[in-house]
């Protein structure tokens, strides 16, 4: 018992730091900066998949250890930032609402219906919408409000000109899931593969 233990918890880890790792790869992509000052970045599309594929509890896990290593100073955000600046840039409230965004995908996931491969994948579309995008968008509202004495108005009419891109992302991660369900059928979304 102790030994099946010790390798769902070796399992857990080696999982987050998986996601952490494909996180850095998605930073090394170019960022597209807008004039709001929160640049358009594919990571989001890792915090989805995170969420989704790893459940709450690992795709927080994934979120922090990156987090974690991006205080340290690594440059693993896209554009190569990095360091304790992150934390109070004026896109910092979305950095940091990675977690919760994560945290919300992979608790939805758990809960909405994966009988089928399709099922899965419009499982996965809504979790990563609430999470990706609702959960996301007020951290980050609340960041640019915080950090670029941004108006509320002005904080959340600015996060309209991302919500295509973020749609998009969002059915990246249904396509992900929706092929993982069919070549994977023990596959548990949203919680722990087995």
């Amino acid at each position: 018992m102790n030994q099946a233990l010790t390798r769902k918890h070796s399992e857990s880890i080696a999982m987050a730091a998986l996601f952490a790792a494909l996180l850095a790869v998605m930073g090394l992509i170019p960022k597209i900066d807008l004039p709001l000052g929160v640049p358009i970045t594919i990571q989001t599309l890792g915090v989805m998949l995170a969420g989704c594929l790893l459940g709450p509890w690992r795709g927080l896990q994934a979120m922090l250890l990156f987090m974690v290593a991006v205080a340290a100073g690594l440059p693993l955000l896209s554009g190569g930032r990095g360091g304790l600046g992150a934390f109070v840039a004026p896109t910092s409230g979305y950095f940091m609402g990675w977690a919760a965004a994560a945290f919300v995908t992979g608790l939805l996931m758990g809960m909405l219906p994966k009988s089928t491969p399709l099922r899965a994948a419009g499982s996965a579309f809504v979790a990563s919408a609430v999470g990706g995008i609702l959960v996301l968008y007020a951290c980050g509202i609340i960041g640019l409000m915080f950090f670029a004495k941004l108006s509320l108005a002005q904080a959340f009419w600015g996060n309209l000109i991302f919500i295509p891109g973020d749609l998009i992302k969002c059915a990246l991660t249904a396509l992900v899931v929706h092929s993982i369900a069919r070549a994977m059928p023990d596959w548990r979304f949203g919680g722990r593969s087995l």
